[in-house]
């Protein structure tokens, strides 16, 4: 983990919970031992000076420069099994997408709720992991229709589309089972993978954002 995530930081905090589990069950550790700390704007070392049987006691050494830039790239995805979602995401994150809006698009199952709680901790997560300063940005739309009209740019992968090559800001990918006959006849800018074989859609998620971004 390359640092911890704490919403406010001051020059002394007190970590419970979950953070002080990992400090201290986990990584055991001490008195003394430093730990970089971020609230996703800066980044501080911190000196621990304290520990007790549910927390850990800090104070503040140095602001860490850092500097890191993403380059832009927007998922549109049709809403699937909420459980599917959250499995990828991590990845996702790790690719550097800078954002995802869920769509309800014709074919998509309604019954699944999305919940953004659930969602930011496991972005959080991940960017402890992984090193990311920025959390990635959430959107829902109501419908395909309304979402490529305010991105009318936005590359759909779909069957008969063109080989997906090069970067691009703005990308969609549908729900299982596809898009409707009315939804493609909004389409303008179609790319397809290069496979004979039919992705599932956190496949195709994932496919399109290493294509785009590594």
């Amino acid at each position: 983990m390359q640092f911890i995530y704490e919403e406010k930081l001051s020059p002394f905090l007190t970590i419970t919970g979950d953070n002080y589990k990992y400090l201290i069950k986990v990584r055991r550790f001490n008195v003394g031992d430093i730990v970089n700390i971020t609230d996703f704007n800066e980044i501080y070392s911190y000196k621990i000076t304290n520990i007790t049987k549910k927390e850990v006691q800090l104070s503040q050494i140095e602001k860490i420069k850092t500097t890191q830039t993403l380059k832009p790239f927007h998922i549109g995805w049709c809403k699937i099994d909420t459980k599917n979602i959250e499995k990828v995401l991590p990845s996702l994150n790790e690719m550097g997408v800078t954002k995802i809006t869920f769509i309800d698009c014709d074919r998509s199952q309604r019954n699944f709720k999305i919940k953004m709680d659930r969602l930011e901790k496991i972005l959080i997560n991940s960017n402890q992991q992984c090193g990311r300063l920025s959390l990635m940005e959430i959107d829902f739309c109501d419908s395909l229709d309304e979402f490529l009209a305010k991105y009318p740019e936005a590359k759909v992968c779909d069957f008969g589309g063109e080989k997906i090559d090069g970067y691009f800001e703005v990308g969609v990918v549908g729900c299982e089972g596809g898009f409707s006959e009315r939804e493609r006849k909004l389409f303008k800018n179609i790319i397809a993978f290069d496979t004979p074989l039919i992705l599932r859609s956190e496949s195709a998620v994932v496919s399109l954002a290493s294509k785009v971004l590594l």
